[in-house]
């Protein structure tokens, strides 16, 4: 069976054509311009395989999930030019006749390592994933299902205690400057240091104080959620990096509960490449046409 995934993201689309056995057939990325061309060049692709019998949609936000909202299917107040109440599903919905699933990024994410996690008999009931890059944001999913009914959780625009060695910094969130996306999306570096991530080394301090603050992230979502698992991917991260992020956070639950293992709880995603969302998004179009 043909199976569409569509990892919308603000500099490119990652469209694939895959199985019920989440292997990948064919794969294209497609540059973020406008919607219009985007959207044209993502349909254009998708119609290269009239076998194809459903499609997942994993993509950068807001978004509108809720199905009884007249927007449902739209990007909603993004930040990304031109891109703002842009009607996603519809405009494809206009060319392909299919079965659609339309989420977040990092729902699409956390559903394909929670996918993986079965396959490999971990049996999760519960898992978080948070990508780090541009921009921030996590999913959550627990039983199957993904966290929020109202809307997506917005993770990555939670509120953390600032490092006494950054004190400071404004943070770069063009909303709440120095919520957790202000102060560790990758563009934090260019803004602290004057040059990418890429290019500091580990030794440096400013990785001492993002690990600070991602750890602060992973311990929220501990005493919030007590997931099984909690995964992080995205340019940011590294092993080498979650070495710290893991010291941090034992530091700041002090074993105030037992959450295993630390080299298994914080973790590298499963799916290498982060390629995550590519699997999830054929679970999630798998489960759209079995519906």
């Amino acid at each position: 069976m043909q199976l569409g995934s569509i990892e919308a993201g603000g500099t490119k689309f990652v469209c694939a054509i895959g199985d019920e056995d989440y292997r990948i057939h064919d794969k294209i990325r497609i540059p973020t311009t406008t919607p219009e061309e985007t959207l044209r060049q993502t349909v254009a692709y998708f119609k290269q395989f009239p076998e194809l019998k459903a499609l997942a949609i994993s993509s950068f936000g807001p978004i509108e999930l809720r199905h009884n909202s007249p927007k449902y299917g739209y990007i909603t107040d993004t930040p990304k030019k031109g891109w703002a109440n842009t009607n996603f599903v519809g405009r494809l919905k206009q060319d392909l006749d299919l079965p659609m699933y339309w989420t977040t990024d990092v729902n699409g994410s956390a559903y394909g390592e929670y996918v993986m996690s079965t396959l490999f008999n971990e049996q999760l009931e519960s898992l978080v994933y948070f990508t780090i890059g541009t921009g921030v944001g996590a999913g959550t999913v627990v039983n199957g299902k993904f966290l929020g009914s109202l809307g997506h959780p917005e993770v990555g625009h939670v509120r953390l205690k600032r490092h006494p060695d950054d004190l400071d910094f404004p943070g770069i969130c063009p909303f709440h400057g120095d919520c957790l996306e202000g102060l560790v999306c990758g563009p934090t570096f260019e803004a602290r240091v004057g040059k990418p991530g890429k290019d500091v080394p580990l030794t440096n301090h400013v990785w001492d104080i993002m690990a600070y603050y991602v750890a602060q992230a992973a311990l929220q979502e501990t005493l919030l959620i007590r997931p099984d698992k909690i995964v992080f991917g995205g340019g940011v991260v590294s092993e080498p990096f979650l070495v710290k992020v893991r010291a941090e956070f034992a530091k700041l639950l002090n074993n105030y509960v037992d959450v295993g293992k630390l080299t298994d709880y914080i973790v590298m995603p499963a799916v290498k490449d982060n390629g995550s969302a590519t699997v999830g998004d054929f679970a999630l179009a798998l489960n759209e046409y079995n519906k």
